[in-house]
């Protein structure tokens, strides 16, 4: 966001009315049956899982954990030196965890957005766009070398205004990047008809769409063909340095490694001073089932852009065909739910409020969708840092890398740190090894109860900012200074 009214005016949102307007039977019956997994997991298409590590195994590079940070490490160092031995260590199944649960938006920033990266990172915000901008194009260079199926779609992404404050907002954003096209609110409505939508700012070129979980399994099959040793249902327990390198300790074995990459995105790490600088917060999503041929038309949406809206407590909605040709809409966000203690537990991935609450959002943003019924509702822990975007660390001399905090962005700038963490354990200076983004730590949260309170002082806040035409509150501002606060 680039700009603020002078004037507010406090007052409810469209997302308030719709919760306040929709029938409660309606949301109830839009949501009877709904699976409670991700709907991208849920598929017969799942691979088989690799054997889990029995006894012990050395390697030139460890890698622990298998999402996408993970993966696109793996698959980087055998690009670099197709000789080097590399071991990958997943606790569960590959992609199971955030990976897997995304909404499939795989953007070019790596700090969540303009604004954001101004904020903090205002020497070096110029480069990073560029460089985000070369990893996106790098990443799809990666999928077309590979023959990856990950049903990308190209279609650009697009950026609503749902309140009238917002609209000057998008005008500014196109003023300063006019390659973006400006839609009015006739304009939007043709392309996606919701009567939530005042104006919108088109971007071809910002990100594209993929199926998240197929992206994580491409990657290890193309992992695979590369010589990887990949470990399912392999939990690393400890590190600790041996003559000649590291050793790590699973259930039923070990791993002797010259270099470690440690790519564990919400969970806890094995560094324990990386304790406090991510917390786990939870993300939701419902998927709809396929739409009728007449709901299709009266939506429109016949270009595949994802879409995302304005507020602090946004909304990421995208299409995606499923195996029958049916076109369905995934709807998540607006809630982030942290849990005392940062805590991590399956039963988490379930919240039945939240998932009414984004049923009302979407049946009160278009209502000519009023039969719809979604076939999946589920949520996961995504690893958030203060600044929201990723950071770097590294230890014992240089033997071992780091990388999270990504905090949504993980689809496309994991690669990113990926690149990032095998610079870091090459021992040699790079141009990423030099950024201030690489340097510099995020300030750590604090211990709990501070931690919960905060997290919840910050989210009524910036719920706060939204209804009050996008002003900062004095304690928002105030996480400004501090390097806590977060501007798209």
């Amino acid at each position: 966001m680039t700009a603020t009214p002078s004037t507010p005016a406090t007052g409810p949102l469209s997302f308030d009315r719709h919760e306040a307007e929709i029938d409660p039977e309606c949301i109830r019956r839009s949501l009877a049956g709904a699976r409670h997994t991700s709907y991208w997991l849920d598929t017969p298409l799942r691979p088989d899982p690799h054997p889990a590590l029995d006894g012990s195994a050395s390697c030139d590079l460890l890698v622990i954990g298998g999402g996408y940070t993970g993966l696109w490490t793996a698959l980087q160092a055998k690009e670099r030196d197709p000789q080097r031995s590399v071991i990958l260590l997943e606790a569960e199944r590959i992609g199971w965890a955030a990976s897997g649960r995304n909404g499939g938006f795989c953007e070019s920033s790596l700090v969540h957005g303009e604004s954001n990266g101004e904020q903090h990172l205002p020497r070096e915000n110029a480069r990073l766009t560029e460089l985000g901008e070369e990893n996106l194009l790098e990443l799809l260079e990666t999928i077309s070398r590979y023959n990856m199926d990950v049903e990308l779609i190209k279609d650009g992404i697009l950026t609503v205004a749902t309140e009238d404050h917002q609209v000057p907002w998008l005008r500014e954003e196109h003023a300063a990047h006019p390659d973006t096209l400006y839609l009015g609110p006739d304009q939007v409505r043709g392309w996606i008809n919701s009567p939530d939508f005042k104006a919108g700012l088109y971007s071809e070129t910002d990100g594209v769409l993929v199926h998240p979980a197929k992206l994580a399994w491409e990657l290890a099959r193309v992992c695979d063909e590369m010589g990887v040793q990949i470990h399912e249902h392999t939990r690393a327990e400890a590190l600790a340095p041996v003559e000649g390198g590291l050793r790590v300790l699973t259930p039923s074995g070990q791993v002797q490694a010259e270099r470690v990459a440690l790519a564990t995105n919400a969970f806890p790490s094995l560094l324990a001073r990386h304790r406090l600088h991510t917390i786990p917060v939870y993300d939701y999503a419902l998927m709809t089932e396929p739409l009728s041929p007449g709901q299709r038309a009266a939506l429109g949406w016949e270009k595949l852009v994802g879409l995302s809206d304005m507020n602090n407590r946004f909304h990421y909605v995208r299409p995606t065909i499923d195996a029958e040709g049916g076109f369905r809409l995934l709807y998540g966000g607006y809630d982030a739910l942290y849990h005392f203690g940062g805590r991590i537990r399956s039963s988490y991935d379930r919240s039945e409020a939240t998932f009414e609450k984004l049923a009302a959002h979407f049946l009160g943003s278009f209502p000519q969708l009023g039969q719809v019924r979604f076939s999946h509702a589920w949520g996961g822990a995504i690893d958030t840092c203060s600044r929201f975007f990723a950071f770097f660390d590294s230890a014992y001399g240089g033997k071992v890398a780091y990388s999270a905090g990504y905090t949504g962005l993980g689809v496309g700038a994991t690669r990113f740190g990926a690149k990032v963490m095998l610079d870091l354990l090459s021992g040699k200076p790079t141009e990423l090894t030099g950024l201030e983004m690489v340097r510099r730590k995020p300030i750590p949260f604090p211990p709990e109860p501070a931690a919960w309170l905060g997290v919840k002082l910050m989210t009524g806040q910036l719920a706060r900012a939204d209804r009050n035409q996008g002003q900062r509150s004095l304690f928002l501002k105030a996480m400004d200074k501090l390097g806590m606060g977060f501007d798209s």
